[in-house]
């Protein structure tokens, strides 16, 4: 696959899965930034955007990859429930108590930290319990019945305000608001530092913290770039328009 500069993160990262791993290694922004061409966002990150294509040329994925590109939109709306709505579900609960427990033990030397960041994953952790239920009870359905109405060549109808870009354009605007407070959550830590005291919780809470932001952004990719535009083209096109 030949990369330009012009192309975006979102672009480079729904057409070569690989490429994640290479935006995370240099926390380069694909999914609710991803509409940023590769040049624009390496010069704002002090990269060389040709030492990146290289590196992305040679970035092979070591297992078979699906290519959600070509997927249906049911199965990739059903992966990312399955795989990303799942994983909240379980690890966000417990994640909150992990929070609590370290503040509890290391809250005295360390409340300019923890403090701020359990204010600020509470707040994420509200806002993606309630975004998950949205995707699941309106969205995905709504997207799975204008998929079905196109391949029966019948009209599609339904969508709020006429149009399934409105509910599309309020997730895309939570998934602002998600990355917002990761960025708080790593502010507050400086970046997952952590101090010369902590014991293994704290250990294994900013590394479950580091997991929670990978996979988030990975979803968030999934929906910004692949599931949504496609679901927007596909509305637009002779037989899915409304």
């Amino acid at each position: 696959m030949l990369l330009e500069t012009e192309k975006t993160l979102g672009e480079i990262a729904a057409e070569n899965p690989a490429a994640v791993r290479v935006f995370e290694k240099y926390q380069l922004d694909f999914c609710c930034h991803g509409n940023r061409p590769v040049e624009q966002a390496c010069r704002e990150k002090g990269l060389s955007a040709e030492q990146l294509l290289a590196e992305l040329e040679s970035t092979h994925v070591a297992e078979q990859s699906q290519d959600w590109a070509a997927a249906s939109l049911a199965a990739l709306a059903g992966h990312i429930v399955s795989r990303h709505h799942n994983y909240l579900r379980e690890e966000l609960p417990s994640l909150g108590r992990t929070i609590a427990k370290v503040i509890e033990a290391h809250g005295r030397n360390h409340s300019d930290s923890l403090l701020p960041l359990q204010h600020a994953f509470q707040g994420l952790a509200a806002e993606l319990t309630a975004h998950m239920m949205k995707e699941e009870m309106i969205l995905f359905p709504l997207i799975e019945r204008l998929e079905a109405a196109h391949k029966e060549g019948v009209a599609f109808s339904g969508a709020p305000g006429g149009s399934i870009g409105n509910p599309i354009r309020m997730m895309e605007h939570e998934h602002d608001s998600a990355a917002a407070a990761l960025a708080q959550m790593r502010q507050a830590t400086s970046d997952y530092t952590l101090p010369p005291d902590a014991c293994n919780t704290y250990r294994n809470l900013f590394q479950r913290l580091t997991a929670l932001e990978s996979d988030l952004h990975v979803h968030i990719h999934l929906e910004n770039n692949i599931l949504f535009p496609r679901a927007c083209r596909l509305e637009a096109g002779p037989s899915g328009r409304s």
